[in-house]
């Protein structure tokens, strides 16, 4: 099953909106408008516009989803590879001339290194959880040259949890606040269950630095954060 995939072939084909449903175990349903998935560089939020200005030499653009990060790169004349696990995403992001294929990045070797990771739209998230944010960052880390940099954008999501007084209410059960498990729905098509992480920028800093990199903070705004990340 893959619906977002599913979605972004719809749209490509009819432009007609349709919402991704997106349901937690942890909070209320969300939706992500598939036309969100489509926007020019214009419509983009500050943060993105930033993370693509920083952006410098081979591109590796990890859950590139629709493509719209990597085809702005390219357009602007850089080197992009583009990487995504949905059938449907890869498929489009060809069609419109990029150098894409179905990889999960974990899995990814290769011997061309990058100068930027690029992980927008929450692509830290693909972590899972916490305990896992280090092997995640080590992995980005095999992955790029000397003077690279990953680029991944995250939000600290404790605002969720917080009463009308201030107080904090966490579930001391789990590891961090941050963990969540997704599925993603289009009209009828269900996708599988995934974790997906929210990482506080302290945490983040901490598991780079845990792995001999450093993390900056280069953009901020609200709970959102966008994060330079260099060996």
């Amino acid at each position: 099953m893959d619906p977002i995939g599913k979605a972004i072939l719809d749209y490509a084909k009819f432009k007609k909106p349709a919402d991704i449903i997106v349901s937690s175990d942890l909070c209320e349903d969300d939706i992500i408008p598939v036309e969100v998935l489509f926007r020019s560089f214009d419509e983009m939020p500050e943060l993105e516009k930033k993370a693509l200005s920083l952006c410098r030499g081979k591109v590796l653009d990890v859950g590139a989803g629709a493509g719209s990060h990597a085809l702005y790169l390219q357009d602007m004349g850089m080197s992009v590879d583009a990487i995504d696990i949905s059938p449907g995403a890869v498929e489009h992001m060809k069609s419109n001339g990029l150098n894409a294929w179905k990889e999960n990045f974990f899995d990814l070797k290769s011997e061309a290194k990058y100068d930027t990771i690029l992980m927008l739209m929450n692509g830290i998230g693909i972590a899972g959880k916490l305990s896992n944010l280090e092997r995640t960052l080590e992995h980005a880390k095999s992955l790029l040259k000397p003077g690279g940099q990953i680029l991944c954008d995250s939000s600290d999501i404790k605002y969720l949890y917080e009463d009308e007084d201030g107080s904090l209410w966490i579930d001391l059960n789990n590891e961090y606040y941050g963990n969540f498990n997704f599925w993603m729905t289009y009209k009828k098509e269900r996708g599988t269950q995934f974790d997906w992480l929210y990482a506080d920028f302290d945490s983040l800093f901490k598991a780079a630095k845990n792995v001999g990199l450093k993390a900056s903070r280069v953009y901020d705004k609200d709970d959102n954060y966008l994060a330079q990340i260099t060996n």
